[in-house]
């Protein structure tokens, strides 16, 4: 039997694997950091046979050459993708062993054109699909990353090729997507189940419930919200082929330098909770909580390839915030600052701004919504302001000369604007609460202003 081993990225929403028979491995879709999957391959005694990709990722940077590279493996991926390095082409039909294991190929475009699933069979029972960014749990992936001139035909793409995936194998076939729990890649809201079976699909999946081809296309594009700008580096980054990640620490800056960088414009991103953040931190830092979804906003708002300096409590977190930002092709901070804002910046640069709840609002304050504008139009606080996070840059001009309220869905967005907007010199009030709370407090009713 296929025994599979995941590891799980949460920060991306993605998922890589290692399929293997208890001594020959296959690992799909991996991510940079490589040295997790050496630690499971290690800890497992398996030899690395073969890297397979289900194709040419739009999220984050490959792991997949330097794996095959450091390794020996074969490294296989569609065969349609026009690759700049040398590796297995993967087309339609082809079959492969590595020791007990049985590859099959099947070609699944929709997601991108060149796309391709693998069944994984090493047993009686055994069958593991690894659908890649097609055939999602509950959802499938999103089609309009290639072209928006084109999200409509590979949504029907999208549509056959999980209607075919969903005829490969019986009930109980293991379903094994990279993308889904949280990915902006995926189509929809996907669930977090550790494992579910082809069956779960065909029961659940709305690419295999809706009525008809016509229905899900209709569903699937209605459902496609903005994603992250550094998507359109990605492509051309993998089609290229990334080298190993370096995670060693990037040099240490000090308070006068700092002042520097950040006099000079630079981003210069404080790592610490937005509370401790709000409290006091040196002016001009940008705040971006280092969470589960820091890579994302970094990489959707600032403009690549510009220098990025890091302040952190502790080694330990600039090292973390460095692993989440290989993934994404943020190769080398340009430096960072270790200690409290007191330690990294002069006692006259160190600020703060207060922080609130929706409760606390008060009658007239100017409140700025920074979700996307489909959260927005499902319910608002009355006589808001809504600029999303990331249009928040573009649109500075058009925010008031006044103090404003600042809040998203739970808090974690709403810190980011706030400190983009304290470095634009703005007076500011965090508002750090879920939204349901705007409703208990009688805020809400439908929004009556945007920006963007």
């Amino acid at each position: 039997m296929t025994d599979v081993e995941i590891i799980e990225t949460a920060a991306l929403g993605d998922r890589s694997h290692v399929a293997h028979d208890g001594e020959q491995a296959i690992v799909v879709d991996p991510q940079r950091d490589l040295d997790r999957v050496t630690r499971v391959l290690d800890d497992l005694g398996l030899r690395c046979a073969l890297v397979l990709e289900t194709h040419v990722h739009n999220d984050y940077v490959s792991g997949g050459l330097a794996l095959a590279r450091a390794t020996g493996a074969g490294h296989g991926l569609p065969a349609t993708a026009l690759l700049a390095f040398d590796h297995r082409p993967m087309a339609d039909g082809d079959e492969l062993d590595i020791g007990g294991l049985h590859v099959r190929t099947v070609a699944t475009p929709g997601h991108t054109d060149a796309h391709v699933a693998y069944v994984v069979d090493g047993g009686p029972g055994g069958t593991a699909l690894f659908t890649g960014g097609s055939l999602l749990y509950g959802t499938v992936g999103r089609t309009d990353l290639v072209a928006p001139s084109r999200t409509g035909e590979l949504a029907r793409a999208q549509y056959r090729s999980a209607h075919r995936l969903a005829e490969l194998a019986g009930d109980d076939a293991r379903v094994y997507p990279t993308h889904g729990f949280g990915s902006f890649c995926s189509s929809a809201p996907a669930t977090a189940d550790t494992v579910r079976t082809l069956g779960d699909e065909r029961a659940r999946n709305t690419a295999l419930t809706e009525p008809s081809e016509d229905a899900f296309v209709s569903r699937l594009v209605a459902g496609l919200t903005a994603y992250p700008r550094y998507y359109a580096q990605m492509g051309e980054r993998n089609l290229a082929g990334a080298g190993p990640a370096d995670l060693s620490p990037p040099a240490p800056v000090a308070p006068a330098e700092l002042a520097a960088r950040i006099a000079r414009g630079e981003w210069v991103v404080d790592l610490r909770s937005r509370t401790a953040y709000a409290a006091a931190h040196a002016r001009g830092t940008v705040g971006i909580e280092l969470g589960r979804p820091f890579a994302t906003y970094i990489g959707w708002l600032i403009p690549w390839g510009a220098p990025l300096t890091l302040v952190g409590d502790s080694p330990e977190q600039i090292a973390d915030a460095q692993r989440q930002l290989v993934r994404i092709g943020v190769e080398r901070p340009a430096g960072a600052a270790v200690g409290s804002p007191a330690e990294v910046a002069a006692p006259s640069r160190v600020t703060g701004y207060p922080t609130a709840a929706f409760a606390d609002v008060p009658t007239g304050a100017t409140v700025l919504d920074v979700r996307r504008a489909d959260e927005r139009a499902d319910d608002a606080v009355a006589g808001s302001i809504g600029i999303p996070l990331h249009s928040l840059e573009a649109l500075m001009d058009e925010v008031p000369d006044e103090e404003i309220w600042v809040h998203c869905a739970s808090g974690y967005r709403a810190s980011i604007a706030a400190s983009l907007l304290d470095r634009a010199g703005h007076d500011v009030v965090l508002i750090d609460d879920d939204f349901p709370a705007a409703a208990a407090a009688g805020l809400t009713a439908s929004p009556v202003t945007g920006l963007a």
